[in-house]
Protein backbone atom coordinates (compact mmCIF):
# COMPACT_ATOMS: atom_id res chain seq x y z
CA UNK A 1 0.00 0.00 0.00
CA UNK A 2 1.41 3.54 -1.18
CA UNK A 3 2.47 5.75 1.88
CA UNK A 4 -0.04 8.83 2.03
CA UNK A 5 1.52 11.76 1.53
CA UNK A 6 2.73 14.52 4.01
CA UNK A 7 1.88 17.21 2.33
CA UNK A 8 -1.77 17.48 0.28
CA UNK A 9 -2.36 20.64 -1.75
CA UNK A 10 -5.65 22.19 -3.48
CA UNK A 11 -6.16 24.58 -6.15
CA UNK A 12 -9.11 26.80 -5.18
CA UNK A 13 -9.37 29.62 -7.27
CA UNK A 14 -5.66 31.70 -6.85
CA UNK A 15 -5.21 30.19 -3.69
CA UNK A 16 -2.87 27.46 -3.21
CA UNK A 17 -3.61 25.29 -0.28
CA UNK A 18 -0.95 23.68 1.44
CA UNK A 19 -2.12 20.56 4.38
CA UNK A 20 0.54 19.00 6.93
CA UNK A 21 -0.81 15.78 6.69
CA UNK A 22 0.63 13.01 9.20
CA UNK A 23 -2.27 13.41 11.99
CA UNK A 24 -1.00 10.28 13.24
CA UNK A 25 1.94 12.11 14.50
CA UNK A 26 0.35 15.13 15.25
CA UNK A 27 1.98 16.19 12.26
CA UNK A 28 5.57 16.15 13.51
CA UNK A 29 7.89 16.81 10.95
CA UNK A 30 10.18 14.41 9.53
CA UNK A 31 12.04 14.45 6.44
CA UNK A 32 9.62 13.61 3.94
CA UNK A 33 7.15 16.24 5.16
CA UNK A 34 9.82 19.18 5.13
CA UNK A 35 10.49 18.01 1.80
CA UNK A 36 7.23 18.04 0.27
CA UNK A 37 6.36 20.94 2.33
CA UNK A 38 9.50 22.55 0.26
CA UNK A 39 8.34 21.33 -3.25
CA UNK A 40 4.67 22.81 -2.37
CA UNK A 41 6.20 26.54 -1.79
CA UNK A 42 8.07 26.01 -4.79
CA UNK A 43 4.77 25.54 -6.66
CA UNK A 44 3.19 28.28 -5.18
CA UNK A 45 6.25 30.45 -6.64
CA UNK A 46 6.25 29.00 -10.11
CA UNK A 47 2.73 29.01 -11.10
CA UNK A 48 1.21 32.64 -11.79
CA UNK A 49 -2.29 31.57 -11.53
CA UNK A 50 -1.54 30.76 -7.76
CA UNK A 51 -1.64 33.70 -5.70
CA UNK A 52 -1.98 33.16 -2.28
CA UNK A 53 -1.04 30.18 -0.18
CA UNK A 54 -2.97 28.75 2.75
CA UNK A 55 -0.79 26.78 5.50
CA UNK A 56 -3.38 24.16 7.14
CA UNK A 57 -3.23 21.14 9.01
CA UNK A 58 -5.36 18.03 9.10
CA UNK A 59 -6.48 16.46 12.12
CA UNK A 60 -6.50 17.92 15.76
CA UNK A 61 -2.80 19.55 15.99
CA UNK A 62 -1.12 21.85 13.79
CA UNK A 63 2.31 20.67 14.09
CA UNK A 64 4.31 18.80 17.05
CA UNK A 65 7.08 20.24 15.84
CA UNK A 66 9.89 18.40 14.28
CA UNK A 67 10.56 14.76 14.36
CA UNK A 68 13.69 14.47 16.20
CA UNK A 69 13.96 10.71 15.82
CA UNK A 70 13.72 10.89 11.69
CA UNK A 71 16.06 14.13 11.19
CA UNK A 72 18.50 14.38 13.84
CA UNK A 73 20.52 11.41 12.24
CA UNK A 74 20.43 13.52 9.25
CA UNK A 75 21.88 16.92 11.10
CA UNK A 76 25.38 17.49 9.93
CA UNK A 77 28.62 19.88 9.93
CA UNK A 78 26.74 22.07 8.13
CA UNK A 79 22.64 21.27 9.69
CA UNK A 80 20.69 19.84 7.58
CA UNK A 81 19.20 20.54 3.43
CA UNK A 82 15.67 20.21 3.33
CA UNK A 83 15.03 21.73 -0.32
CA UNK A 84 14.74 19.45 -3.00
CA UNK A 85 15.58 21.02 -6.40
CA UNK A 86 12.29 22.94 -7.41
CA UNK A 87 11.64 23.75 -3.77
CA UNK A 88 11.72 26.87 -1.36
CA UNK A 89 12.36 26.91 1.75
CA UNK A 90 9.06 27.26 3.72
CA UNK A 91 10.48 29.14 6.91
CA UNK A 92 12.65 31.31 3.95
CA UNK A 93 16.34 31.53 6.05
CA UNK A 94 18.03 30.46 3.24
CA UNK A 95 17.85 30.62 -0.78
CA UNK A 96 15.11 31.87 -2.64
CA UNK A 97 12.22 33.73 -1.00
CA UNK A 98 8.86 33.48 -1.53
CA UNK A 99 7.36 36.67 -3.44
CA UNK A 100 3.49 35.59 -2.66
CA UNK A 101 1.85 36.20 0.56
CA UNK A 102 0.95 33.37 3.05
CA UNK A 103 -2.00 32.98 5.63
CA UNK A 104 -1.85 30.18 7.79
CA UNK A 105 -4.80 28.51 9.72
CA UNK A 106 -3.46 26.64 13.06
CA UNK A 107 -5.21 25.03 16.11
CA UNK A 108 -4.81 22.67 18.85
CA UNK A 109 -0.71 21.90 19.49
CA UNK A 110 1.57 24.10 17.67
CA UNK A 111 4.88 23.85 18.72
CA UNK A 112 8.66 25.28 17.56
CA UNK A 113 8.92 24.98 13.32
CA UNK A 114 5.03 25.82 13.68
CA UNK A 115 5.91 28.96 15.49
CA UNK A 116 8.19 29.59 12.76
CA UNK A 117 6.71 29.22 9.95
CA UNK A 118 4.10 31.69 11.18
CA UNK A 119 6.52 34.33 11.68
CA UNK A 120 7.52 33.84 7.92
CA UNK A 121 4.63 33.75 6.22
CA UNK A 122 2.02 37.01 6.65
CA UNK A 123 -1.56 36.47 8.40
CA UNK A 124 -1.95 33.89 10.84
CA UNK A 125 -5.77 32.34 12.25
CA UNK A 126 -5.95 30.33 15.58
CA UNK A 127 -8.43 28.26 16.80
CA UNK A 128 -8.85 29.85 20.43
CA UNK A 129 -7.61 26.56 21.97
CA UNK A 130 -4.54 26.55 20.78
CA UNK A 131 -1.47 25.72 22.38
CA UNK A 132 2.30 27.52 21.45
CA UNK A 133 5.62 26.24 22.39
CA UNK A 134 9.31 27.22 21.14
CA UNK A 135 10.63 24.69 22.82
CA UNK A 136 14.27 23.92 21.31
CA UNK A 137 15.72 24.97 24.34
CA UNK A 138 14.24 22.19 26.07
CA UNK A 139 15.60 19.79 23.67
CA UNK A 140 19.34 20.93 23.86
CA UNK A 141 19.09 22.87 20.41
CA UNK A 142 18.07 26.21 18.94
CA UNK A 143 15.60 27.72 16.72
CA UNK A 144 16.68 27.09 13.44
CA UNK A 145 14.17 28.36 11.37
CA UNK A 146 14.06 32.15 11.97
CA UNK A 147 12.75 32.71 15.63
CA UNK A 148 15.55 33.92 16.80
CA UNK A 149 15.42 36.60 13.79
CA UNK A 150 11.73 37.28 13.63
CA UNK A 151 9.93 36.62 17.22
CA UNK A 152 11.47 39.74 18.81
CA UNK A 153 10.81 41.45 15.47
CA UNK A 154 7.30 40.35 15.89
CA UNK A 155 6.63 40.37 19.62
CA UNK A 156 9.31 43.05 21.55
CA UNK A 157 12.28 41.54 22.92
CA UNK A 158 12.03 40.80 26.46
CA UNK A 159 8.31 39.11 24.99
CA UNK A 160 10.08 36.72 22.55
CA UNK A 161 12.92 35.83 25.39
CA UNK A 162 10.00 35.15 27.67
CA UNK A 163 9.14 32.12 25.55
CA UNK A 164 12.44 30.82 23.70
CA UNK A 165 14.06 30.95 26.74
CA UNK A 166 12.58 28.97 29.00
CA UNK A 167 10.91 26.93 26.36
CA UNK A 168 7.22 27.07 28.18
CA UNK A 169 4.02 26.28 26.51
CA UNK A 170 1.35 29.56 25.92
CA UNK A 171 -2.23 29.97 24.58
CA UNK A 172 -3.44 31.77 21.42
CA UNK A 173 -4.62 34.64 23.98
CA UNK A 174 -0.85 35.21 24.39
CA UNK A 175 0.04 34.97 21.04
CA UNK A 176 -2.43 37.60 20.14
CA UNK A 177 -1.28 39.76 22.59
CA UNK A 178 2.30 39.83 21.38
CA UNK A 179 1.44 39.92 18.14
CA UNK A 180 2.29 36.37 16.37
CA UNK A 181 -1.29 35.42 15.61
CA UNK A 182 -3.23 38.17 13.92
CA UNK A 183 -6.88 36.66 14.91
CA UNK A 184 -8.53 34.29 17.04
CA UNK A 185 -11.31 32.64 16.41
CA UNK A 186 -13.70 29.75 17.57
CA UNK A 187 -12.49 26.11 17.47
CA UNK A 188 -12.98 24.64 14.34
CA UNK A 189 -13.74 28.31 12.07
CA UNK A 190 -9.94 28.91 12.16
CA UNK A 191 -9.59 27.07 8.53
CA UNK A 192 -12.47 29.38 6.93
CA UNK A 193 -11.65 32.30 8.51
CA UNK A 194 -7.79 32.06 6.64
CA UNK A 195 -9.80 31.00 3.52
CA UNK A 196 -11.49 34.20 3.60
CA UNK A 197 -8.74 36.17 3.89
CA UNK A 198 -7.02 34.44 1.68
CA UNK A 199 -9.67 34.80 -1.17
CA UNK A 200 -9.70 38.65 -0.03
CA UNK A 201 -5.97 39.07 -0.93
CA UNK A 202 -6.01 37.11 -3.48
CA UNK A 203 -9.05 39.08 -5.23
CA UNK A 204 -6.31 42.26 -5.49
CA UNK A 205 -3.82 43.03 -8.31
CA UNK A 206 -1.01 39.88 -7.74
CA UNK A 207 1.65 42.18 -9.21
CA UNK A 208 0.78 44.97 -6.80
CA UNK A 209 0.39 42.72 -3.82
CA UNK A 210 3.98 41.00 -4.67
CA UNK A 211 5.34 44.53 -4.84
CA UNK A 212 3.96 45.59 -1.80
CA UNK A 213 5.05 42.42 0.21
CA UNK A 214 8.64 42.82 -1.28
CA UNK A 215 9.09 46.41 -0.56
CA UNK A 216 7.78 45.65 3.22
CA UNK A 217 10.56 42.91 3.14
CA UNK A 218 13.27 45.19 1.93
CA UNK A 219 12.72 47.23 4.68
CA UNK A 220 12.87 45.23 7.64
CA UNK A 221 15.74 43.05 5.77
CA UNK A 222 17.84 46.28 4.09
CA UNK A 223 16.33 48.98 6.15
CA UNK A 224 14.10 52.11 5.29
CA UNK A 225 16.35 53.85 3.06
CA UNK A 226 16.87 50.30 0.61
CA UNK A 227 12.80 50.14 0.51
CA UNK A 228 12.53 53.89 -0.03
CA UNK A 229 14.33 53.72 -3.13
CA UNK A 230 12.44 50.95 -4.61
CA UNK A 231 9.07 52.88 -4.15
CA UNK A 232 8.98 55.09 -7.69
CA UNK A 233 10.52 53.00 -9.65
CA UNK A 234 7.98 50.11 -8.34
CA UNK A 235 5.44 52.36 -8.26
CA UNK A 236 6.16 53.02 -12.51
CA UNK A 237 6.72 49.56 -12.84
CA UNK A 238 2.83 48.55 -11.76
CA UNK A 239 1.38 51.93 -12.95
CA UNK A 240 2.02 50.57 -16.88
CA UNK A 241 0.57 47.23 -16.55
CA UNK A 242 -2.18 45.96 -17.61
CA UNK A 243 -4.15 45.54 -14.10
CA UNK A 244 -3.19 49.00 -13.15
CA UNK A 245 -5.16 50.09 -16.00
CA UNK A 246 -8.06 47.37 -14.92
CA UNK A 247 -7.92 49.15 -11.75
CA UNK A 248 -8.27 52.67 -12.69
CA UNK A 249 -11.12 52.00 -15.13
CA UNK A 250 -13.27 49.68 -12.01
CA UNK A 251 -12.16 52.78 -10.01
CA UNK A 252 -14.24 55.51 -12.33
CA UNK A 253 -17.16 53.08 -13.30
CA UNK A 254 -17.66 51.87 -9.41
CA UNK A 255 -17.54 47.67 -10.48
CA UNK A 256 -15.42 45.32 -8.82
CA UNK A 257 -11.77 44.86 -10.85
CA UNK A 258 -10.81 41.48 -11.93
CA UNK A 259 -7.22 41.36 -12.15
CA UNK A 260 -5.44 39.49 -14.31
CA UNK A 261 -2.14 39.62 -13.23
CA UNK A 262 0.04 41.15 -15.96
Amino acid sequence: MAEQPRIITERRGHVFLIGFNRPEKRNAADFALLQQLALAYGELERDPELRVGLVHAVGEHFTAGLDLADVGPRLGPDGIDIVPEGGINPWQVDGRSLSKPVVMAVQGTCLTLGIELMLASDITVAAESTRFGQIEVARGILPFGGATIRFPRAAGWANAMRWILTGDMFDAAEAHRIGIVQEVVPDGTQFDRALELAERIAAQAPLAVQATLANARTAVRDGDAAAEAELQPALARLAATEDARIGIAAFLSRTPAEFIGR
